[in-house]
Formats: structure tokens, sequence, C-alpha cells
């Protein structure tokens, strides 16, 4: 049960009512009187904002609207109290037996709770990661596939119907570089002298592994041999193997993507000409002279006539080059191309995942995007900012291997796939984030991750005690469902079982807003009250999980672990961390 969507349901009765009992006037829109927890707790349970929106359509005062839905509320046998507040607020507070006894829903549904309908099936693309297939992944990767990957889990449990995918970016001048470097390594693995690596080659070791890979496929076959005969097949030969490691990388991450999608069949296949024909027939596309960038001197800025793309007609702040001077299409171009694909394949709404350094990208693409689809397909860019790799306060150096930067295995191989993936979810994305090696490794409560491993440890070890101490006695959730909740309580298992149950709208929530790190946030929340009751127990010892000589409180306070251990177990499969049974100095 989804708490808010049934006191949702439950208003829209109520309004619905009024208006067909002429209380209030008849087709009101609805839409946008909602149920929410009330910023201040202390208010009560649930909130709506009723009054206040419908009364300029009812043209009646938000206070007038607000005494009859109170007074109607106050006939529900799930609230306890019904406030008015302010000019016309109201504020309820839930009867404890209510909440008490949708936890047996909790328990019924197990690791599916909070899986929602919202979605509606409606199709969605995530493209995420899409690093450019130049070397291994590295750190900063990771938090652009942890954010895309949890993301896609996250609205595939609200209910839309998701594709993972990942963008090769295998056109272009970067890839010819690292078939340059490819052939430069190649050469050296057939025992030639190379010296220094030529300025504006890529130096990593890395490539050394790939030139040793061609030669021992292909021996000397292409010494001697013209730039233009084995520049094609060393730069295939290269993405494949460099693409490799990235799948792999990827498979250590726990990220499996559906499609991989290549940009240079997407041009071999005519795309980019095509949709610059559309743009063209559509008179989007004109030749002018751009105004300098920004903080660029006149004598630093060469005037030239260009073929420009009319951006600014779809909320973009200048129009931007289509077209380079020797006639062929620039990335952005490509680009276009490639999200009216996305268009076409059916995902009107498409997600993509980028580096901050992609900042100044986003409202060209989303005015393109608009262009392309007549205004129908909708883009949203996720904005990942810089990772700062430290190892008890001070910088990490560099990875041998990369030359240039750590890699996303070394970090893996360091604190293991769950750690990085849900440190990566504990700031939003658009914030910096600083990895301390030491700190997410210690076992104290300032160490997120370990703070929610220890809470769904702690309830594993409450079960299995229990199991031990009533022998017979079952304990699955299922089973637990049915057990009476009356004799619980204490405001601190109350407040539990409310945050648990306020786990479907937080799922709901972050989907809406396509924001995953609301789940790290949230299970940090769980874990808090959870261990807050724990050390109650600790002090008093009425309020321990296991009651000797009291069965019937012991198994109410079984059932209450085991929702909490459910709900910490559905959020970290959803940001796709493994819960963990016992922790191990």
């Amino acid at each position: 049960m989804n708490v808010f969507n049934h006191f949702q349901t439950k208003l829209n009765e109520e309004l619905e009512s009024l208006s067909a009992g002429g209380a209030l006037p008849a087709d009101l829109d609805v839409s946008r009187a909602g149920v929410e927890p009330p910023r201040d707790p202390s208010h009560g349970d649930i909130a709506t904002n009723a009054a206040m929106v419908l009364a300029k359509q009812a043209r009646m005062k938000p206070r007038d609207i607000a005494d009859l839905l109170a007074e109607r509320m106050r006939g529900w046998q799930e609230v306890s109290e019904a406030e008015i507040a302010g000019p016309g607020f109201i504020n309820l507070r839930i009867a404890d037996t209510f909440w008490r006894g949708a936890v047996a829903d909790l328990l019924k549904a197990g690791i599916a709770y909070g899986k929602s309908d919202m979605g509606a099936g409606k199709k969605v693309m995530v493209e995420y990661v899409s690093a450019n297939p130049t070397g291994p992944l590295h750190a900063a990767h990771a938090r652009g596939a942890i954010v895309g990957d949890a993301l896609a889990a996250l609205l595939d449990k609200a209910g839309f119907d998701v594709l993972r995918e990942y963008y090769i970016n295998d056109a272009g001048t970067q890839v010819d570089t690292v078939a340059r470097s490819t052939f430069l390594r190649y050469r050296e693995a057939l025992g030639e002298e190379i010296g220094a690596i030529p300025e504006g080659l890529y130096p990593g070791e890395y490539l050394k592994e790939v030139g040793e890979a061609l030669a021992k496929r292909d021996g000397d076959k292409w010494l001697g041999k013209d730039e233009a005969e084995w520049l094609p097949e060393i730069r295939s030969f290269a993405i494949a193997e460099i693409m490799g490691w990235i799948k792999e990388d990827l498979g250590l991450l726990g990220v499996d993507m559906a499609v991989y999608s290549s940009e240079k069949a997407l041009v071999e296949a005519g795309a980019v000409d095509k949709v610059m024909e559309t743009l063209e027939g559509r008179d989007l596309l004109y030749t002018g002279v751009l105004e300098p960038p920004k903080g660029k001197k006149s004598d630093d800025w060469e005037p030239r006539p260009q073929r420009l793309f009319k951006a600014t007609e779809f909320g973009d702040d200048v129009d931007r080059p289509i077209q380079k001077s020797d006639g062929s299409w620039t990335y952005f171009a490509n680009d276009i191309a490639y999200h009216l694909d996305k268009y076409r394949r059916g995902y009107a709404e498409m997600i993509d995942v980028w580096g901050a350094d992609h900042g100044g990208y986003v409202k060209r693409m989303k005015a393109a995007v608009k262009a392309v689809t007549g205004g129908e397909g909708e883009l949203d860019v996720k904005l990942c900012q810089l990772v700062h790799l430290m190892d008890g306060g001070k910088p990490v150096k560099m990875s041998k291997r990369a030359g240039t930067f750590v890699t996303m295995r070394d970090v893996i191989d360091s604190v293991g796939k769950d750690v990085l993936r849900f440190i990566m979810l504990t700031r939003r994305n658009d914030q910096t984030l600083e990895f301390d090696f030491k700190k997410v490794t210690e076992q104290s409560r300032e160490n997120p991750v370990f703070y929610v491993q220890y809470a769904h440890a702690r309830c594993h070890s409450v079960l299995r005690h229990a199991e031990e101490a009533l022998s017979g006695a079952e304990l699955s959730g299922t089973a637990l469902a049915s057990v009476v909740l009356d004799r619980l309580t204490d405001p601190a298992e109350l407040g539990l079982m409310k945050l648990l149950l306020a786990w479907p709208r937080t799922v709901e929530g972050a989907a809406e807003a396509h924001e995953p790190h609301r789940i790290a946030f949230y299970l940090g929340d769980v874990a808090a009250a959870f261990h807050g009751l724990w050390n109650k127990g600790k002090d008093d010892t009425t309020l321990r999980f296991l009651v000797d000589g009291d069965s019937e409180l012991t198994m109410a306070r079984l059932a209450l672990v085991r929702a909490t251990q459910t709900v910490i177990a559905s959020g970290l499969d959803v940001i796709g961390v493994e819960p963990v049974e016992e922790l191990r100095a």
C-alpha cells in the first residue's frame, strides 16, 4: 500500500461528493489538490493543500472549503484528528491502528514493496556512461555509471518501461588518434624503439596491451603500409579491445547495458544527412556569423560564415554551428541524429547522464530534441560533478596503467562495488563528491554505507536469534504479516513504522524527480530510526526485541524488524547494492 495514494484517493472521493451535493461547484480541476507530509512533523502525518488550490476556481474562501473538507475527514476511521492551519491547509493525524495494519501489506509484498504503476509502462531511455573508447573507465565515469544505473532501476520500480543504453563515440578524430597511438605501440611490441610518445597521441600504458594484442593477431602485417591502409583496420581493432575492457569494468560495477549504440553506424547509415535535410526543409538551418564567445577579445576571434542551427527558436541562448568549414557535419549534428533515432525507436522520454564538462552542451541539445521531434520529445540531462579521490585526507596518486587518472577498476578492487555504488549516491549528482578510501571503509556511524548495512545485518541477527529461541516459530514476512501489532505503542516503534510505510512514496517521488540519491538518503533515515530503537532497548529492557515470557510482544516486534529488513533490502536493490547479513571487521 502507498499510504499517500490511499489518502489521495479518499480526498478525491470527498471532493467529488461535495461537488455532487452542491457544496462545491461541479467540474472542478482537482489535479493540483494533493496530500503530502507536512513540512513540520509536529503538525501531523499528512497535509493537504486542496482548499488553497481550489479556492479561485470555486470562487470561495480557502477557509470555507477547508471547513467542509476537515469536517468530512474527521469521519474517516483512519484519522484521529483533522486541523485547519493558516489560511486553509488541513493537517491530519493518522490513527496508530492504521499504521500498524499497513505493516501487514509491507510484509506480504516482501522486497517488491514499493513497486508502483505510476509509470504506466511509459517508455523511457536512460543513456549513461557513453565514455569515448579511448581508454579504460576512470573514477569519474563510475559516478555517471552509478547515477544512470540507479536511476534506471528506480524508474523500473516506479512502473516505467526502461531501456539502458551506451552510446559509443566511435566516429571522428579521437578514435583516429587512438588508432595512431595503437599503431605506435604495435610497432613497439614488434621490437621497434619508439622513444617518447609524440605530442597529440595517447601516452597511457594501457595501449601497450592493445598494441601487443594486435601484434599477436597480425604479426608484422601492417609494417611499412600507408596510414590510409592500416588506419581503418587498427581503429576497429582498438575500439573493440577498449570497449571489451569497458564492458568488463561495467560488469564489475554491476551495470548491464541493454544496448550499445554506435555513432559510426549511425553516420554510415546516412542518419545525419537525413536529419539535416529535414531541418533544412523546415527552414531551421542558415548561413550566418556568430558573435565572439564571452571572454574572447575581438582580435582573438575570426568571424566567418558558418552553417547554423536556429537553436534560439527552441530555448537556447545562441544559434549553434552545425557544419564545419570543410563541409563535414559537427559532433552536434551527429548527436541530433542520435537523439532523433532514440525518438523514432519509441523513446519520447530521454534521460542523458553526462559529466560536468558537458554543461554548456545541455541547452543546445534540448533545443535540438524539441526541433527534430516537433516538441514531442523530452530530454532531461543529469550532470555529474567531479569526484575528488582521497585517502586519509590526501589526494590519491594516479594509476600507473592509465598514466593520467585513477581507473574505475582500481577503485572497485580497493573498496568493492557495493561501497562505491552507495557512496556515489550520498550526494546529489550536481554536487562535487569527496571519496575518501579510508573513510568509506570505516565501520562507524559517519560512514553511510556501513550504517545502512549494519542496520540490515542487525535485523538479520535479531531474527536469527529469535529462530533459535523460538524453536518452530515461522518468521517469514508472510507469516509475520498475520501478527497483531497492537502492543507496539512506543513513539520510536510508531515512528519507524511510519518511515517504512513512506517507502512507496519515496520511490515515486525520486522517480518523478529523476533523483536516485533520495534512495540513499532515505535508507540512512531508516537505519538511524532502527539503530535508535535498538539503543532504546539497551537502556530499557521492556523495549527489547526479544522479551522473555511475552511471546505476543516478541512476535510483534519481530514483525517490525522483518519489515525494516525488507525495506532496506528493497532500497539497496534499487541502487544495486547487495544487503549483508553479517559485518566482519
